[in-house]
């Protein structure tokens, strides 16, 4: 999930646009990368020595290995390791912007330092996401609200990422974890999950939206919204939830039951208690989600 994150980082500090990142999303699975990109992360070449290889290239029939060891960028063992390097995902989103124009490397070297730092990253393991780094990105993630950090809530939405990279794809980035006090219905599914966490959760987005959802998480295409597409949402919710009250139990011991999911009729949901809404954008739209915490 960095790649993901990094989006959300990017957004946040306003270094792309909502469009310069979908557009990023859509073209990174296509990209294949380089020795520069990573040469950058490794701290083994700075952003101008990697950009003064790539000019060089345009005069020279020649890698972009060969030619960074020729000028002294770089020596035979570092591009061999480098050759071999497993990397972050978020990365290759990062080249993508550059690829696009959106950035530049001197801009994705500075990145790069910032978001590890920001999300406390480091010694990462490029192979597999350590559940430590990503629970500090996920803390970091409720930092504008006052939900605590704890066990039910991380593992919350960190299987809800999981879910949706296993079931929907991975193109996609969060915007927004904010507290919301109503919220104007689109087309909404609800869910209550009771025990030590008593919460109602709520997916909602407009029906196209809904259309192309439902065609992602059973793998055939929808063209019209009717009650395949509506059922597609309700169940979506239901497994995403019963998951998560399985992993409860087997971590923590704590037994939660749910109700049976339901449409929400209100055009205008006024939400009690602590209620935040979380925003999840992929190219085929935006996907809300609502979490009314009980007491």
């Amino acid at each position: 999930m960095y790649a993901q994150f990094f989006g959300t980082f990017l957004l946040s500090h306003n270094i792309v646009t909502k469009d310069q990142l979908l557009s990023a999303l859509g073209k990174k699975s296509s990209q294949h990368m380089k020795l520069g990109t990573l040469a950058i992360m490794k701290g083994y070449m700075t952003a101008n020595e990697v950009d003064n290889v790539i000019i060089s290239q345009t005069h020279n029939d020649c890698r972009f290995g060969d030619l960074a060891v020729r000028e002294g960028y770089l020596t035979q063992e570092q591009v061999d390791e480098l050759v071999k390097t497993q990397y972050p995902d978020f990365l290759l989103l990062g080249q993508t912007l550059v690829e696009e124009g959106y950035i530049n490397n001197a801009q994705l070297e500075t990145l790069i330092t910032d978001y590890e730092s920001e999300n406390e990253i480091t010694d990462l393991d490029y192979c597999n996401e350590k559940q430590d780094d990503l629970d500090r990105i996920l803390a970091n993630f409720f930092h504008t609200t006052d939900v605590a950090a704890d066990e039910y809530n991380t593992s919350y939405m960190r299987l809800l990422f999981n879910d949706l990279t296993r079931f929907i794809g991975n193109d996609f980035t969060p915007l927004c974890f904010n507290p919301c006090k109503e919220y104007p219905v689109n087309y909404c599914v609800s869910q209550t999950i009771h025990g030590d966490l008593s919460a109602k959760v709520y997916l909602d987005m407009p029906e196209t939206t809904c259309i192309s959802f439902a065609s992602r998480y059973v793998n055939e295409e929808f063209t019209e919204f009717d009650e395949y597409v509506q059922a597609s949402l309700e169940d979506f919710l239901n497994l995403h939830n019963g998951l998560y009250n399985v992993n409860i139990s087997n971590t923590l011991g704590k037994e939660l039951t749910l109700e049976a999911p339901e449409v929400v009729s209100d055009e205008l949901i006024e939400l009690s208690g602590s209620s935040y809404l979380l925003q999840v954008m992929y190219p085929f739209g935006v996907i809300n989600f609502i979490f009314e915490l009980k007491k």
